[in-house]
């Protein structure tokens, strides 16, 4: 009886862990949806975000930082700062992304983001259950990713747009391999002593936030509706 409690009760706390870090995941695009969606509401408060070179690239910059500061610093920083700043990374993308409200009709945003989540859960379902090792994949899919961003940096110039959909394709296969990855690699942090519970729920979330976000930017290329269409 004894190790059937030990295993019962193991369970229980890498529920209750996994649980806290799509909590916060879900904080993190609630905030940078509901952002993104006034600030395209508003000409004049765009305009003034994402109409002037030094606000926009100063986002780009704090963005940067705030990214960096809870990746590479959080056993160094406070449990509430790690939270804030992850908080503010999510309102600095929101500002960044109202854009896309601009770009693409609300349908079809709205339909691209049931495709995203689906995906999304399925993958990271699979990455929750699975018994197999993904170290592996998650390593492949690093090595492709900055292919992409190679890629990109190269069609900045050559402004192809068959390039750009092949791109957004291999972005879908990386990132949903990502969401399987980071979901699995959540569950063995868990038993990890190089920082406090807080501070791996918000690591956690940050890596499954990013995951969610660039497969529905990746997906919203493919199946997005353009309003100039």
């Amino acid at each position: 009886m004894l190790p059937n409690l030990r295993v019962s009760n193991q369970t229980r706390i890498i529920n209750t862990y996994v649980q806290k870090v799509y909590f916060w995941m879900f904080i993190g695009l609630t905030i940078t949806s509901i952002t993104a969606y006034f600030v395209s509401q508003d000409p004049n408060l765009y305009n003034v975000m994402l109409g002037n070179d030094i606000v926009f690239y100063g986002l780009l910059i704090a963005q940067f930082l705030a990214i960096v500061t809870v990746s590479a610093f959080i056993r160094r920083i406070p449990d509430n700062l790690a939270e804030i700043t992850f908080v503010l990374y999510c309102f600095l993308t929101g500002l960044t992304l109202s854009a896309i409200f601009l770009e693409f009709t609300i349908s079809s945003i709205a339909y691209v983001v049931l495709i995203t989540a689906a995906m999304f859960g399925f993958m990271s379902l699979y990455g929750y259950v699975t018994k197999t090792d993904l170290t592996s994949v998650g390593n492949i899919a690093t090595m492709a990713l900055f292919g992409i961003i190679l890629a990109l940096i190269v069609n900045l110039f050559l402004m192809n747009s068959a390039l750009d959909t092949i791109l957004s394709i291999i972005g879908v296969l990386v990132f949903s391999a990502f969401t399987a990855h980071d979901t699995q690699k959540i569950k063995s942090t868990l038993m990890d002593n190089g920082e406090d519970l807080i501070k791996k729920e918000i690591l956690g979330a940050l890596n499954l936030y990013l995951d969610f976000v660039n497969l529905f930017l990746d997906l919203l290329d493919l199946f997005g509706k353009r309003r100039s269409d």
